[in-house]
């Protein structure tokens, strides 16, 4: 393993670890049933996930920026910026792909039946960060290095991107609780657990918003920002109104979970899984 994917899975633990003490002192909500199935899921989900990602694509995120810098290609190697400005240039536009590819996969039907795998967990917690199925992660990847390539920039940039990218799903899905006050101050800077846990709501026009994972301000810009849940904080039902068992959402089953969604989905009846219509 690499200096760079040891830092990047040392941040990713560390950040996991706090967030489930955190969550042990103070949820948000009681945890569902079937906590030890749905852990083992989404663990095992996001293993499986990282060994076909380094099978199917041996070049990284961060290994694409060096390739880009060795060979002198992307808008960073033509135009001249400074090293501060095109940090920042970076980690935000990569921030942005990646948000407006969250709302592809929320409104393109065949793309939903794999994204729903993740909004399938019936519960929301820090392990429903990383609860993604492997050919949307493999999708996922495949931007990421388009955007890479295209923008050419210092792979310092793209590694803290990685780190804040995978740190941050963790910290906004955990089921945590923090002061009023504090939440609506830090909304503006970073998106928070209740900011995003209206995301997994069963209510489908408060799924289809709330779809940053880092920064909050494209939710606002490009209007899919919801304040909160009409049920509130403490009434909101999470997770897919078909799938409240956890305990019958193994990891066999969520690999083969999309075939089931994307069934239900074209049903005349199955309007809550239906994907929204763009």
């Amino acid at each position: 393993m690499t200096g760079e994917a040891l830092i990047r899975l040392g941040a990713f633990a560390a950040v996991l670890v706090a967030m489930a003490v955190w969550e042990r002192l103070a949820p948000a909500h009681a945890p569902v049933d079937g906590r030890g199935v749905r852990w083992r899921a989404n663990l095992g989900l996001v293993a499986l996930d990282s060994l076909i990602v380094r099978i199917a694509m041996p070049v990284g995120a961060v290994g694409m920026a060096v390739l880009a810098r060795e060979g002198a290609y992307g808008l960073f190697n033509v135009v001249d910026a400074p090293p501060a400005l095109e940090f920042i240039l970076a980690v935000v536009t990569l921030d942005f792909a990646i948000y407006l590819q969250h709302v592809v996969f929320h409104a393109v039907p065949l793309l939903w039946s794999l994204h729903g795998v993740h909004h399938s967990d019936p519960d929301v917690d820090a392990t429903t960060g990383v609860r993604f199925h492997p050919v949307e992660i493999v999708l996922s990847m495949a931007l990421k290095l388009a955007v890479v390539a295209a923008l050419g920039p210092a792979p310092v940039a793209v590694m803290t991107f990685e780190i804040v990218l995978n740190a941050g799903s963790v910290f906004n899905h955990a089921n945590v609780r923090l002061p009023q006050r504090l939440d609506r101050v830090l909304r503006w800077v970073v998106v928070t657990p209740a900011m995003h846990r209206v995301h997994h709501s069963t209510e489908r026009d408060e799924t289809d918003s709330n779809f940053g994972f880092n920064l909050p301000w494209w939710d606002r810009l490009c209007g899919t920002y919801r304040q909160a849940p009409r049920a509130g904080d403490a009434g909101v039902r999470l997770g897919l109104e078909s799938y409240r068992d956890a305990r019958q959402l193994g990891l066999l089953r969520l690999l083969a979970l999309p075939l089931s969604l994307r069934s239900e989905a074209a049903a005349p009846e199955a309007n809550v899984l239906r994907p929204r219509q763009p």
